[in-house]
């Protein structure tokens, strides 16, 4: 179904239900629409006995439920594991489809297309680790894959890897993936996986060629048995290094199942009426701990009732004005939200109507999600206990960079951006006044960071602190990879960041370039030029390259 084939549906259901045949529909989560017509015409049936009708679908949250409830059900749901996926692959593929054309470069390619498709669907079990998304990757994909191998093999011709990749990558694979991140790792993937040295293309194949694990020597065969005996070699279990992610990825993925498995549990604790009507005992029991949490983090505070006022004109500061912009819209959220749980509180106690507001807030508290109102503001965690506490100590927070900015001591300080609601802009501020002070378009300054200390001839320099890393650990001076059992996420040393201009990036580059040097010093002796190496050594410690601040 999904193709205009609806017509032919109803025809084949007519005709198979008179002579008493089976027909089954697939993917009608592609027609969620057309489904009361399929519903229709089943009631109107009157089918031989033997009829059967065999309907599949994935999970859509708008299937019809009448149809749903008068079927009987089976859920399939594919083993999960690399080995597994690969021998599903495997059975889908006949013999002739391996040996054709007698290639064993063209079944050594099929084999690195199967691992390919594997790792891209296995891949989505670590999210969003792995991907950062859910990612559609179907059969579909593999056979599109398939017919593209199978040609570029046909009449002898050279094998071009670069059309591969930019068909699996543009068109197939890559046409699903819309995040530039995500579609970095496919393109990493397809580079590793489809190339001369991978495959056996070329005589300089060797073992630090191959992508896949040391256990695994693609065969010299075109046979299908040989590649599934290479299969069942696997391990059950996946390993990290399968899929390049680091040895401690379990740990991650353990965490954000947890999260989740304890998030659905209390959603299937609470009565699935709650947030329907109004019950006012079931309210003040489900929603007594939101509103205890948050009368307790105003308790000494004078938040709720603060004035602020926007930035002004006399502000001249980029930075200062930044800070008091934040500052305003972080009590106009804390006040809101106030406003809004202060009405609950007022429905529950009796002393206020329920309007459609109110009844909406409720409804998301109930279902233990944050408020579509508050994350239109600020998008914070999902866990409304957790966005009220971010809420707060956020806004208390930015209350001493106000003070420390209009002191103008705040650069001098050691600075934690986890603080701010738009930490992003805070560094974009930082660009604009740096521009300022250097009398230069912002266009031609480079954002940079330094773990060796401070950044010699920048303007205006920030020293960040409570940065954290996942993935590797880092102690300031190199990178390296974590183990099965290090932490998921490790602090990373305070470090300097600027603004510095990009011609005087190259030109201390260009000098460098030019000089004779032996061991980092120049062996002419001429003065000036020890000097600017010793400096471009202590300046470009490490650059941080990013298509936006932040």
């Amino acid at each position: 179904m999904g193709q205009g084939q609806a017509d032919l549906a109803i025809q084949a259901l007519r005709e198979c239900a008179k002579e008493g045949e089976w027909l089954c529909l697939k993917n009608l989560h592609l027609v969620i629409s057309w489904l009361p017509v399929l519903e229709k015409e089943l009631n109107t049936l009157q089918p031989n006995p033997k009829f059967r009708l065999w309907l599949t679908t994935e999970v859509h949250p708008k299937f019809t439920p009448i149809l749903l409830q008068s079927s009987l059900k089976i859920t399939y749901e594919a083993p999960p594991g690399l080995k597994k996926n690969l021998m599903r692959t495997y059975e889908s593929w006949t013999p002739d489809q391996i040996s054709k054309k007698s290639l064993q470069t063209r079944a050594q390619a099929l084999f690195s297309l199967a691992w390919f498709h594997a790792v891209c669907q296995e891949r989505r079990n670590y999210i969003p680790q792995g991907w950062t998304k859910f990612y559609e990757f179907s059969l579909s994909d593999l056979r599109a894959a398939y017919d593209i191998i199978d040609r570029l093999f046909e009449g002898g011709r050279d094998f071009q890897w670069d059309f591969v990749h930019g068909l699996l990558e543009n068109a197939i694979y890559g046409g699903r993936v819309d995040n530039y991140f995500d579609l970095r790792v496919l393109r990493s993937y397809l580079e590793q996986f489809f190339n001369s040295q991978a495959v056996g293309l070329s005589q300089m194949r060797s073992n630090k060629f191959t992508p896949f694990p040391a256990s695994v020597s693609l065969p010299n065969s075109c046979s299908i048995m040989d590649y599934r005996n290479v299969i069942e070699s696997l391990p059950e279990d996946d390993k990290p290094a399968f899929f390049g992610l680091p040895a401690n990825i379990a740990r991650s993925s353990q965490r954000m199942i947890s999260t989740q498995v304890i998030s659905q549990l209390r959603i299937l604790s609470r009565s699935v009426t709650a947030g329907c009507k109004f019950d006012r005992e079931l309210w003040s029991n489900e929603l007594s701990p939101v509103l205890n949490l948050w009368k307790k983090l105003n308790q000494n505070s004078n938040l709720i009732h603060q004035k602020v006022s926007p930035p002004t004109e006399q502000h001249k500061s980029p930075i200062l004005s930044f800070i008091i912009l934040e500052q305003f819209n972080a009590i106009q959220l804390l006040q809101s939200v106030h406003q809004s749980l202060a009405a609950l509180s007022k429905v529950i106690r009796g002393t206020s109507l329920l309007t459609s507001d109110v009844q909406k807030l409720a409804s998301a508290l109930l279902d233990q999600k944050c408020p579509q109102a508050w994350q239109s503001k600020w998008e914070g965690p999902e866990d409304p206990l957790q966005y009220l506490r971010g809420l707060v100590a956020r806004t208390v927070a930015i209350q001493n960079w106000v003070e420390k900015s209009e002191k103008q001591a705040l650069l001098s300080d050691n600075l934690d951006l986890s603080e701010l609601f738009h930490p992003d802009t805070f560094l974009n501020a930082l660009r604009q006044e740096t521009a300022r002070e250097m009398n230069c378009s912002m266009d031609n300054l480079k954002f940079v960071a330094s773990w060796k200390g401070k950044i010699r001839d920048a303007k205006l320099q920030v020293k960040i602190s409570g940065l954290q890393l996942e993935g590797c650990s880092f102690d300031g001076n190199s990178l390296s990879e974590n183990q099965h059992d290090s932490p998921s996420v490790s602090v990373v040393p305070s470090c300097y960041m600027a603004w510095i201009s990009q011609v005087l990036n190259v030109c201390i580059k260009y000098v460098l370039c030019k000089m004779p040097l032996r061991n980092g010093v120049p062996i002419n002796g001429q003065t000036h030029k020890r000097k600017h190496a010793l400096f471009l050594q202590d300046f470009l410690c490490l650059t941080i390259k990013s298509e936006k601040a932040g």
